[in-house]
């Protein structure tokens, strides 16, 4: 790993960890909320595998955050593999599902944006975390 990556400044290191732990525990709310109002298939136009998998989320998005608020590299792990499947998720059920497009989905974009964000500042991050 490049030596400028160990030295992103810890305040931003901080930063990014607090905001996609945020982010994450919304999303946890809202997955826990379906789960809560809906039961294992909040989502009538979704196939069942799908269903399962958003409503993992209501245990993975509070699990990585929490990770992440620890400063634990496995946080970020955790995080990364959760907004990678949930966006590519999202993109087949808006795409493939109900024939929309990203300009008609506000969600999908908001979370591509988060996806970007989490993705894009994992290695800083990363490197600067304990295991």
């Amino acid at each position: 790993m490049p030596g400028w990556m160990r030295h992103a400044p810890r305040w931003v290191v901080v930063l990014v960890c607090v905001i996609a732990a945020l982010l994450l525990l919304v999303g946890s709310a809202s997955h826990t909320v379906d789960l809560v109002r809906h039961g294992l298939r909040p989502y009538d136009w979704a196939p069942g595998w799908l269903n399962l998998y958003w409503s993992s989320l209501a245990l993975f998005d509070t699990l990585a955050a929490v990770l992440l608020l620890l400063g634990r590299r496995r946080g970020v792990d955790l995080a990364c593999a959760v907004v990678a499947t949930d966006t590519a998720a999202n993109w087949y059920a808006v795409h493939a599902l109900q024939h929309s497009h990203l300009a008609a989905e506000p969600g999908l974009q908001r979370l591509t944006a988060f996806a970007a964000l989490v993705l894009g500042t994992a290695p800083f991050v990363r490197a600067r975390l304990a295991g």
